[in-house]
């Protein structure tokens, strides 16, 4: 069976958006509140970073969260999802917003035209690298070992590899709240209609999900 890449658990705006403007340090999605476009998968049972306290919700939305590691391989994102800084690196010795224990478990390969050493934070390595998309998921797929990969984000880097036509599916949760700008994932789903089938599955938490696979 072929390698996938997979879209997963990518939340957007109801205008679209992913994150907001004036990303930083301190505030990575920028103007845009992370609590409020994630609350509905920490809101589960099992969260996208596990909680200190059990419990949480099942149905729907857990159904996606407990998706989200089964079978990857290898996650690609782009540099922004990493961290904040533009051009070359300043200091090797921050690594990222993930913490000590990022909750990626793969190697994740970090898009960039800056590249620097790669480095492991528990079971988790982070690889800087540069080419296009295609070259990209190449490596992924091989350090994959035969599972799939999984685009991670942001916005901008899924539609890189939309546009060259190498993603394969895609989960894209929509919350009820409007950002008005900031990095956009599309203007509506429907423009993804002419290359993949729609499936689009409303559920109690006020998120919508939209599930994409190729024609």
């Amino acid at each position: 069976m072929s390698q996938l890449l997979r879209v997963q658990n990518f939340t957007v705006s109801s205008d679209g958006f992913g994150a907001g403007e004036g990303q930083s340090l301190e505030r990575p999605f920028g103007h845009a509140d992370p609590g409020e476009l994630f609350a509905w998968a920490f809101a589960t049972e099992h969260p996208p970073v596990k909680r200190s306290e059990p419990g949480g919700s099942r149905g729907l939305d857990d159904y996606f969260t407990r998706d989200f590691a089964r079978n990857i391989g290898a996650e690609i994102m782009g540099r922004n999802k990493f961290g904040p800084q533009r051009g070359p690196w300043q200091d090797h010795e921050w690594q990222g917003w993930w913490g000590d224990e990022p909750p990626f478990h793969t190697p994740v390969f970090v898009m960039t035209h800056h590249k620097r050493p790669s480095f492991t934070l528990s079971d988790t390595t982070f690889h800087f690298v540069g080419g296009d998309p295609a070259e990209v998921l190449a490596q992924a797929k091989d350090a994959a070992q035969g599972q799939d990969v999984r685009l991670g984000g942001g916005a901008t880097t899924i539609r890189q590899f939309l546009d060259a036509d190498l993603v394969d599916t895609l989960h894209v949760a929509v919350t009820p709240t409007k950002f008005g700008s900031g990095t956009r994932l599309w203007e509506s789903p429907d423009e993804l209609l002419d290359r993949y089938h729609q499936d689009v599955v409303p559920s109690r938490s006020g998120v919508t999900h939209h599930l994409f696979w190729r024609k």
